[in-house]
C-alpha cells in the first residue's frame, strides 16, 4: 500500500507545506505587528478554503461515480490532464517565489490590514484555497489511478500532518530549512509523478474512445515481468508506469518529462546566478516590517448586531451546501427508482422519459407468470439492462445507464406472449453501449463448426489411445509414457469443461478427489489413473485393464458425441470455463499424478480455447470489436510463459518453476480470465419479442 501512498504523500507534504508556510507567515506578521485580534479573520479564510477543497473533492467523487463507464474514463482523463497542468504551474511558481515568499506575503498583509477584515479573510482564503483545490484534484486522480482509496488517502494525510509539524517548527523558530532547495527537490519529484499522471490520463482518454491508438502498444512486458510483483506495483504506484503501455502514453510521458524537466532545471540554475534580487526583496520586506511596526494598529471593524460567528459559519457552509446541491442533482438523475410493471397486460406501465445518466428502476411483476424483462432499443433490439426469473408479485431493482436514444421495456413471460412497451426518446445524454441480442439460430453455425472440430479430434484421440493401449499390452512402458502424453494433450485440446462430454469426461479424465482410496480406488480410471501407474512403477499387467478401459471409454465417446444434446447457450461458457479449470486444477498441480506435465496440459487447454474463440469471432466482433484483440494479447502472454517451460529434455514440472515465473503465469492467466469473462454475457441467448 505504501507504493500507492507515496505520490499522495509527496503532494500532501508539498501542498501542505506551501499552504502552511503562507498561513504561518500571515500569523507571524499579525503577531509581530501587534494585531492578534485579527487572527480569527485568517482562520476564517483558512476554514472556508478547507471547506471548499473538501467540497470540491466530494463533487469529483460522487458525480464521476454516476457516469457511464466510457464517460468516467473520459472524465478521469480530462481531469488528469488538468491536474498535470495545475501541478506544473505550481512547481514553476514555487521555484520562482521560494526566495521572496515571505516578503510578498507580508506586503499583502499590510495591504489587507489597511483594507479591513474582508481583505484579510480573502487573502488567507485565496492563499490556502488554491493549494487545497490542487490537492483535492491531484488526490482524486491518484485514488482513481490506484483503484482504491486507503493508500492514497493515508499518504496524503501523513504528508499534511508532517507539513503542519514543519510549519509549526518554522513558526516557532525551532527549525530552519533551506526552502529553495526543498522546493527544487520536491519539484523534480512532482514533475516525474505528473508525467506518469499524464500517461494514465491519456490511457483513460483512449479507453473512452475520445483518443485513438488504444491498441497500438509501445511495449508489452507482461510476458517477462509479473504485474503483481512488489517492484512492478511500486513503479506503477509511484510513477504510473505499467508493464504494458501504448505509443501515445510513452510519447506523452517522455515529451512532458524532457520538456518540463529541462525548463525547470534551467530555471533553477538561472535563479542561482542572481541572488542579489532575493536579498533586495528581503531587504525591502525588512523595511516594510519596520514601517508596519511603527504604524498604529488599524482600527478594528465596527461591531454590528450580527453574532461574530455568523460570517465564518456562512463562509464555511456555502461551499458545502453548493457541493451538496450538485451531488443531489447528480444523484437525482439516477435515484428516482421509478416502479415499472412487468406483465403481458402492463409491460412498461409507470415508465416515463428518464433523465440521462445512471438510473435505478424497480421492476414489479404484476402478472401471474415468471418473466424476463429487458430494457431495449426498440429498433435494433439491443439490450441496456435485464432481469431474469422475476417471480409474480416480486420486485427487483434494475440499474442501467441512459444515454441519448430510444428506450422501451420488453417483457417475456414464461409460457406467455412477449410484449414490448411504448418507446420513449431521451436527449442530452452521451452514447451508451448496448448488447446486441443473440438468438439461438445465431449460435447454430459456431456450434456446428465446434462439433465438427471435436468429432475430428475424437477420431484422432481414438487412434492415439489404441496405440497407448498396445504399448501397455506389449510391456513397453517407456513408449507408453510418451504416447500417454500425446493422447492426453489431444483430449485436453478438445475443451472438456463442465460436462461437455457428460459422464464420460469423469471416466476418461477424472481426478481421484473424493474417492475413498484416492489413487488406489477401483473407481479411479482414465488418463490420470494410467499416469499414476506409469510414473509410480506399476507393472504392465497392473495397467492393462486401465488402458483397456480408457480405450473403450474413448471409443464410446466418439460414438455418442454426434448425437449428444448440446445447448447452444453453453458454447460461449466454454470460452471462459476451459481456462478456469486450468487455473483451478492444472496450475495448482491438483491433477498431477507423477508426470509433471501440467504445463503441457495448460498449453493444450489454450489451444481448445483458441478454437472456441475462432468459431465465435464473428459474433464477438459484431458486439465488441475491442474484446478479441485484448484476449489475443492475453493468450499470447500466457502461451509464451508456458512455452518457456518446455525445455529440450521435456516439460518443467510445475513445482520446479521459479516462484517469480509461477506468479507471472498465475497472474497472466487470471487477467486472461477477466478478459474472457464478458463473452458469456455478450453471447447470452435472449428471447425475442
Amino acid at each position: 500500500m505504501w507504493d500507492e501512498a507515496f505520490p499522495s504523500f509527496l503532494i500532501g507534504l508539498r501542498e501542505g507545506l506551501e499552504a502552511g508556510l503562507i498561513v504561518s507567515i500571515l500569523v507571524a506578521t499579525l503577531v509581530r505587528f501587534g494585531h492578534k485580534a485579527r487572527l480569527p479573520q485568517v482562520w476564517t479564510g483558512v476554514a472556508a478554503a478547507i471547506a471548499l477543497s473538501l467540497s470540491f473533492g466530494a463533487v469529483l467523487t460522487f458525480t464521476a461515480a454516476n457516469l457511464s463507464g466510457h464517460a468516467q474514463e473520459a472524465f478521469g482523463g480530462v481531469l488528469s490532464l488538468i491536474a498535470v497542468g495545475f501541478v506544473t504551474a505550481m512547481v514553476f511558481w514555487m521555484r520562482r517565489s521560494a526566495r521572496t515568499l515571505s516578503a510578498e506575503l507580508k506586503e499583502k498583509v499590510q495591504a489587507s490590514l489597511a483594507m479591513g477584515a474582508g481583505a484579510l479573510v480573502l487573502t488567507s482564503f485565496l492563499a490556502v484555497g488554491r493549494e487545497g483545490l490542487e490537492t483535492s484534484l491531484f488526490l482524486w486522480t491518484n485514488v482513481r489511478t490506484a483503484g482504491e482509496s486507503t493508500g492514497p488517502l493515508l499518504g496524503a494525510a501523513v504528508g499534511l500532518v508532517l507539513s503542519a509539524g514543519l510549519c509549526w517548527g518554522l513558526y516557532r523558530r525551532a527549525l530552519k530549512m533551506n526552502l529553495t532547495r526543498f522546493f527544487t527537490i520536491t519539484g523534480v519529484g512532482l514533475i516525474v509523478v505528473a508525467a506518469g499522471v499524464l500517461g494514465y490520463g491519456l490511457r483513460d482518454l483512449q479507453e473512452s474512445g475520445l483518443v485513438g491508438g488504444g491498441s497500438s502498444y509501445a511495449f508489452d512486458l507482461s510476458g517477462h515481468l509479473d504485474a503483481s510483483s512488489w517492484y512492478a506495483t511500486l513503479v506503477q504506484g509511484t510513477l504510473n508506469l505499467t508493464v504494458t503501455m501504448t505509443v501515445l502514453q510513452v510519447v506523452g510521458y517522455l515529451a512532458y518529462l524532457c520538456i518540463v524537466m529541462t525548463l525547470f532545471v534551467e530555471g533553477v540554475r538561472g535563479g542561482k546566478t542572481a541572488p542579489a534580487a532575493g536579498k533586495a526583496a528581503q531587504g525591502e520586506a525588512t523595511q516594510g516590517e519596520k514601517a508596519g511596526a511603527a504604524a498604529p494598529e488599524a482600527a478594528g471593524p465596527a461591531r454590528s448586531g450580527r453574532p461574530r460567528w455568523a460570517v465564518p459559519t456562512a463562509l464555511v457552509a456555502v461551499p458545502v451546501v453548493v457541493a451538496g446541491a450538485v451531488i443531489a442533482v447528480s444523484d437525482g438523475k439516477q435515484g428516482s427508482s421509478a416502479t415499472v410493471s412487468v406483465s403481458e397486460q402492463e409491460c412498461g406501465k409507470g415508465f416515463s422519459t428518464p433523465l440521462p445518466g445512471q438510473q435505478v428502476f424497480q421492476m414489479h411483476n404484476t402478472g401471474d407468470k415468471v418473466s424476463e424483462v429487458y430494457l431495449v432499443n426498440p429498433a435494433s433490439g439491443a439490450v441496456y439492462g435485464e432481469i431474469e426469473g422475476l417471480a409474480p408479485g416480486t420486485t427487483r431493482a434494475l440499474t442501467a445507464t441512459i444515454g441519448s436514444g430510444d428506450y422501451a421495456w420488453r417483457c417475456v413471460p414464461t409460457g406467455g406472449t412477449s410484449v414490448t412497451s411504448a418507446a420513449v426518446h431521451v436527449t442530452g445524454g452521451g452514447q451508451v453501449k448496448a448488447v446486441k441480442p443473440v438468438a439461438e439460430d445465431d449460435l447454430k453455425g459456431p456450434l456446428d463448426a465446434y462439433k465438427d472440430y471435436v468429432d475430428k479430434g475424437l477420431a484422432t484421440l481414438l487412434t492415439q489411445t489404441q496405440k497407448l493401449q498396445a504399448d501397455v499390452h506389449g510391456g513397453d512402458l517407456a513408449t507408453a509414457k510418451a504416447d500417454w502424453l500425446t493422447a492426453h494433450l489431444q483430449y485436453a485440446s478438445l475443451g472438456a469443461a463442465y460436462g461437455t462430454f457428460a459422464d464420460l469426461d469423469g471416466k476418461i479424465d477424472g481426478r481421484p478427489d473424493g474417492l475413498a482410496d484416492k489413487a488406489q480406488d477401483k473407481d479411479f480410471t482414465g488418463f490420470l489413473r494410467l499416469e499414476y501407474g506409469l510414473w509410480h512403477g506399476q507393472s504392465a499387467a497392473d495397467l492393462t485393464p486401465v488402458a483397456d478401459q480408457l480405450a473403450a471409454d474413448v471409443a464410446k465417446l466418439g460414438q455418442d458425441f454426434p448425437g449428444q444434446d448440446f445447448d447452444p447457450g453453453d458454447l460461449p461458457l466454454r470460452a471462459h470455463e476451459i481456462l478456469e479449470n486450468t487455473l483451478q486444477f492444472e496450475l495448482t498441480g491438483d491433477t498431477d499424478q507423477g508426470s509433471g506435465t501440467n504445463l503441457a496440459t495448460t498449453q493444450a487447454n489454450l489451444a481448445g480455447t483458441r478454437e472456441l474463440l475462432t468459431v465465435l469471432q464473428p459474433l464477438l466482433d459484431e458486439r465488441d470489436p475491442q474484446l478479441l484483440p485484448r484476449v489475443d494479447a492475453g493468450m499470447k502472454r500466457v502461451g509464451d510463459l508456458v512455452a518457456s517451460a518446455h525445455k529440450p529434455e521435456g516439460w518443467t514440472a510445475l513445482e520446479q518453476l521459479p516462484a517469480d515465473a509461477r506468479r507471472q503465469l498465475n497472474g497472466a492467466t487470471g487477467q486472461l480470465l477477466e478478459d474472457l469473462a464478458p463473452i458469456p454475457a455478450l453471447l447470452e441467448i435472449r428471447k425475442a419479442a
